[in-house]
């Protein structure tokens, strides 16, 4: 999601580290999920004129492996350019591992202008943008055909954008009157509600 006023994309769980860490445990998966999060990203950042970039949790998704050496090579890459990282459930990293130059990290929230930025969704007085869920829905066809989407799910005091990483799956919401929805359906993002 880009706030074009702000020149800021706005993303949330990316969960790199996570195709690593299942690697680890055995489990094979393709290594090339890795590399296409990066591509997508940089191709975010390469493609829109942002000067800032808000994570919205779940950034690293456990404990540190190879692949957040991959991370802060990305960050060097893009020197002129602030990384906001609102911590969510699974950035467990030490402290440490979050000291770099153009990364800011926040415990809880992220506040800018009538938004309250957090991984979780809250209850706020500020409209609130989160993470967390990984929202889909649910669309159905006139011939019984079913397909389930990520999305971002607009609500009236919060929304709640889709999961990044590739490989990270999703949570069915069922959208009310007044939501709105906007699949991501390959490399469109399409209303739907």
């Amino acid at each position: 999601m880009i706030w074009k006023e702000q020149k800021m994309l706005i993303l949330a769980d990316l969960h790199l580290g996570k195709i690593t860490h299942f690697r680890k445990q055995g489990i094979p998966l393709p290594k090339e999920v890795e590399k296409d999060n990066f591509d997508r990203f940089s191709y975010l950042i390469l493609n829109h004129n942002v000067d800032s970039i808000l994570i919205l949790g779940d950034l690293f998704h456990s404990e540190y492996n190879s692949e957040w050496e991959a991370f802060l090579t990305f960050l060097s890459r893009f020197p002129n350019k602030k990384f906001i990282l609102v911590k969510g459930n699974h950035d467990i990293l030490g402290a440490s591992n979050y000291i770099t130059d153009n990364l800011e990290v926040h415990k809880e929230c992220y506040i800018n202008g009538p938004f309250h930025f957090t991984h979780h969704p809250e209850d706020h007085n500020l409209y609130n943008v989160c993470g967390h869920i990984h929202p889909a829905v649910k669309l159905k066809g006139k011939g019984l055909q079913r397909l389930r989407l990520p999305c971002f799910f607009f609500g009236l005091n919060q929304a709640i954008i889709p999961a990044f990483g590739s490989f990270t799956g999703t949570y069915t919401l069922e959208p009310q009157k007044e939501d709105q929805v906007y699949v991501v359906a390959s490399e469109r993002v399409i209303k739907v509600v």
